[in-house]
């Protein structure tokens, strides 16, 4: 999914709130994907995997923060160029097509499923340099 689509898809949802099917979800930052949401509740619709990205290859870990915002921060600038979000997919709910973001972090005795809501608003196309 490019960035014009991702930005367009978050427009269509516009400022509506979340339904009572999403709401658990609704985060500006990242959050742990709570365990009892039932998988059935979102529906996968895209990635922003770079096209044609091979298997072996990793994407940057670098991350985007021009204006000194961090990882957690919710006001940090969706950049799908820059880690983690190169390495999500694109969910909708099912009920109202509320967008979110998913992947997965892997630690070193850890793996933990992440989601944010995506904000139309802090979706950039900044390039990565590495």
């Amino acid at each position: 999914m490019t960035t014009e689509e991702l930005i367009a898809l978050a427009r269509r949802h516009g400022s509506a709130g979340a339904c009572e099917a999403c709401a658990v979800l609704a985060c500006p930052g990242w959050e742990a994907f709570p365990g009892s949401f039932p998988e059935s509740g979102l529906r996968r619709v895209g990635s922003l995997r770079a096209e044609g990205e091979a298997a072996w290859e990793e994407p940057t870990l670098e991350e985007y923060h021009p204006e000194g915002t961090g990882y957690w921060s919710p006001r940090a600038p969706i950049a799908p160029a820059f880690h983690p979000y190169n390495r999500c997919d694109v969910w909708v709910c099912a009920q109202c097509g509320r967008p979110f973001l998913r992947y997965t972090e892997y630690g070193g005795y850890y793996e933990e499923r992440r989601i944010r809501e995506v904000d139309a608003a802090l979706v950039t196309d900044a390039k990565s340099h590495g």
